[in-house]
C-alpha cells in the first residue's frame, strides 16, 4: 500500500455542537464551548473532527435547516469564533470536517423566499416545484418525518418537494445554477482550511425526471417508520446522483488533502457505488451497517465479510457505531458490550467515526414529553423514533448541570452524570474512557491496525475474530459477544497488547498466550502474534 492519506488512518470524532459545551450560560452548547475542550479532543487521541452544522437557522430541525451556507448562528458564535476553533485544532493537530447540508434549506432561506415568491421568479427552478394531480399531491412520495412530501403552496397553486419537514424544501440539483451556487458554498469553508465535509443524505440529492410514483415495499411493517412502506427507487439515490457526487468531489479536489464524506443509509451493495466508477466519487461514503446488524457474532463475521469484498478496487473502509439519529450504543447492545464494540470499532479496516459520549458509554437518555425537542418525535409520537435521547449534554464533571453549562441545558443530562462524566472516567482505570484512549493509541502506533489487512474473519460461538496484518505484524482480534467465557481454539501464540477486562489484579497486557485462547464473558483482547 502506497502512504496512507491522513483520513485513511485517523480517527474522526463527530460533535454534535448544541450539546458539547456551553461557554455562555444559555444552556446550549457552542463554539467556544468546541475550543475549551481541544485539549480532551487531543488527549483522546482521534485525528479529526467533524462538527454536525452550525450555520444561520431558523432551529426547527436544529442546523439542518439552514439560511446562509456560508455563516455562523449567533446561538453559536460569531465568524471570529469558528476562525479560532479551526486554527485551535490545527494548533493541536486535529483536523476539522464540516457538516454540508444540499439537498435542502429552510424555508426561510433567500432562495427559497425568492423562489416561492412567484412562478415567474428567478429562483423558481432552484426547487422542485410541480403541479398537483387530481386535486393532491404530484405523486405519492412520503416524507421522512410523517405524510406527504409535497406541500401545496396556496399563493401558487403548486408543490413543492421537501424529503424532510415541510420547512426544508428541496434544492433542485438538476438547476446547474443551484449547482455552481452550492459548490461556491463549499469553496467559501475550503478557502478557510476546513479539512473537508460530511455531505448530509447524499443519496437524495437527486429524483426521478418524471417523478413516477413509489412503488409499495412489500416487506413493511407497521411498527417501522411510514414513509418505509414506499421503496424509494424515484425519489432518491436515482442514477444521475452520481454526477452530483463527482461534482463535489471535483470541488474537494480542487482544495490539497482535503476528504468527502457522504451520509448514505443504503443497502452495501447500492452504498459501494458512492466511491465512483473510477473513484471520483465521495472518499468515504459513509458504512451504518454496524448501527443496524444483529450483534451476534456470525452476523458481525458475515457484514465484514462481505463489505470488505464489495468493495470498489483501492476503496478505503469505514465503519460508524453511533451518530445524532440513532439510538445511543449501550442502549442498541447493552452496557456490558459497549467495551467490546469500541474494541472492534477501533480496530477493525478502515476509518473510524466516534460520536461523542460513547466514550464515556452514555446512556440513551428519557426525554419527558414536555422537554421533547425533536420534530421527528413530534410528527411522529409514540414510535420511539425520537432522537432527542441520542443528543444530551457530554457531561464533564461532577458539578451541578455536569460542567456543561451552569444553567440547566437544552436537553435533559443523564442521570448518572455523577459518576459518569470525563473528570471521573479519567480518573478510572477500568473506565470506557480510559479504554478508549488507550485503543486509539494502540491503533495509531500499530501500521496492522491503522492501514494492515484484515483476513480470517470468523464466528465461532460467541466469539468474533480477526487478524491484521501489515509487512511482518500480524495482529489478533478476538471479541466474545456473549456474557459466558469462552476460548478461542485457533489463535496463535503471541503476547497481549490489550484487553477490554481491567481489575484490581491490573489487566492482561503483556501476558503471553499460546493455545486456546481464553476470554471472560464479555471481554475483548488484542494479540500481537509472535
Amino acid at each position: 500500500m502506497m502512504t496512507p492519506r491522513w483520513w485513511q488512518t485517523a480517527a474522526i470524532y463527530q460533535i454534535y455542537p448544541r450539546s458539547f459545551a456551553d461557554s455562555n450560560g444559555d444552556g446550549v452548547g457552542d463554539l467556544q464551548g468546541i475550543i475549551g475542550h481541544v485539549p480532551y479532543l487531543k488527549s483522546l487521541g482521534v485525528a479529526a473532527v467533524w462538527i454536525s452544522p452550525f450555520y444561520p437557522s431558523p432551529m426547527r430541525d436544529f442546523g439542518y435547516d439552514i439560511t446562509d451556507y456560508c455563516g455562523v448562528d449567533p446561538l453559536f458564535g460569531a465568524m471570529a469564533d469558528f476562525d479560532a476553533l479551526l486554527a485551535a485544532l490545527h494548533d493541536a493537530g486535529l483536523k476539522l470536517i464540516l457538516d454540508f447540508v444540499p439537498n435542502h434549506t429552510s424555508d426561510q432561506h433567500p432562495w427559497f423566499v425568492e423562489s416561492r415568491a412567484s412562478r415567474t421568479s428567478d429562483k423558481r427552478d432552484w426547487y422542485i416545484w410541480r403541479d398537483g394531480r387530481n386535486g393532491g399531491p404530484p405523486n405519492n412520495w412520503l416524507s421522512e418525518f410523517g405524510g406527504s412530501a409535497w406541500q401545496c403552496d396556496e399563493a401558487s397553486g403548486q408543490y413543492y418537494h421537501h424529503a424532510f419537514l415541510g420547512c426544508q424544501p428541496d434544492l433542485n440539483w438538476r438547476n446547474p445554477k443551484v449547482r455552481a451556487a452550492m459548490h461556491e458554498a463549499m469553496r467559501f469553508w475550503l478557502r478557510k482550511g476546513v479539512d473537508g465535509f460530511r455531505v448530509d443524505v447524499m443519496w437524495h440529492l437527486m429524483k426521478d425526471a418524471a417523478f413516477r410514483d413509489n412503488p409499495p415495499n412489500p416487506d413493511f411493517e407497521a411498527s417501522r417508520p411510514p414513509h418505509e412502506a414506499l421503496l424509494a427507487v424515484h425519489s432518491a439515490d436515482v442514477a444521475e446522483v452520481h454526477e452530483v457526487v463527482a461534482g463535489l468531489r471535483a470541488v474537494t479536489d480542487e482544495f490539497d488533502d482535503r476528504l468527502l464524506i457522504g451520509e448514505i443509509y443504503l443497502p452495501l451493495e447500492r452504498l459501494v457505488a458512492y466511491y465512483g466508477e473510477s473513484g471520483d466519487g465521495a472518499h468515504l461514503p459513509f458504512n451504518f451497517s454496524l448501527l443496524a446488524t444483529p450483534w451476534r457474532a456470525a452476523a458481525l463475521a458475515d457484514l465484514i465479510t462481505r463489505y470488505e469484498a464489495l468493495l470498489p478496487r483501492g476503496a478505503w473502509p469505514n465503519w460508524v457505531l453511533g451518530n445524532h439519529d440513532r439510538p445511543r450504543l449501550s442502549h442498541r447492545i447493552g452496557a456490558a458490550q459497549t467495551k467490546v464494540a469500541t474494541m472492534l470499532l477501533l480496530t477493525l479496516r478502515g476509518t473510524p467515526t466516534l460520536y461523542y459520549g460513547d466514550e464515556l458509554g452514555l446512556p440513551q437518555v428519557e426525554i419527558p414529553p414536555a422537554r421533547v425537542r425533536d420534530p421527528w418525535e413530534k410528527n411522529l409520537p409514540g414510535r420511539g423514533l425520537g432522537r432527542d435521547g441520542a443528543r444530551t449534554p457530554m457531561p464533564w464533571t461532577t458539578e451541578a448541570f455536569a460542567g456543561f453549562s451552569t444553567v440547566e441545558p437544552w436537553l435533559p443530562l443523564n442521570v448518572d452524570f455523577v459518576t459518569r462524566n470525563v473528570e471521573t472516567e479519567s480518573r478510572d482505570g477500568a473506565s470506557l474512557l480510559t479504554l478508549t484512549k488507550r485503543l486509539l493509541a494502540l491503533r495509531s502506533a500499530t501500521p496492522a491496525l491503522n492501514r494492515g489487512a484484515i483476513s480470517h474473519v470468523e464466528a465461532r460461538g460467541d466469539v468474533l475474530s480477526y487478524r491484521r496484518s501489515h509487512d511482518d505484524e500480524v495482529i489478533l482480534v478476538a471479541l466474545n459477544l456473549g456474557a459466558a467465557a469462552a476460548t478461542l481454539d485457533t489463535a496463535p501464540a503471541g503476547t497481549v497488547l490489550l484487553s477490554t477486562h481491567v481489575s484490581t489484579d491490573g489487566d492482561r497486557t503483556g501476558e503471553r498466550v499460546s493455545g486456546p485462547l481464553a476470554l471472560a464473558g464479555n471481554e475483548g483482547v488484542v494479540v500481537r502474534a509472535g
